[in-house]
């Protein structure tokens, strides 16, 4: 289901959804990725029948080195 655009319209029809072990707490501001796709699908946990973001493998992966490395600023 996952196509070459950059988002999905229902997350729903995917599966293999996690968040990641340091999502703690209840208060739902998590984001979830599905594993075993093409592409690495994100989507809010909050909405799990709303959009999704698609990343390469490649994109993905440089962006969580970007973030473990605080290449961010607020």
């Amino acid at each position: 289901m996952v196509s070459s655009r950059r988002s999905i319209a229902d997350a729903s029809t995917l599966t293999g959804w996690f968040k990641s072990s340091y999502s703690g707490g209840n208060q739902g501001e998590c984001l979830e990725v599905a594993g075993g796709h093409t592409t690495v699908p994100v989507r809010d946990s909050k909405t799990p029948t709303g959009p999704t973001l698609t990343f390469s493998s490649q994109g993905w992966s440089q962006f969580v080195a970007a973030v473990k490395h605080d290449e961010f600023t607020a």
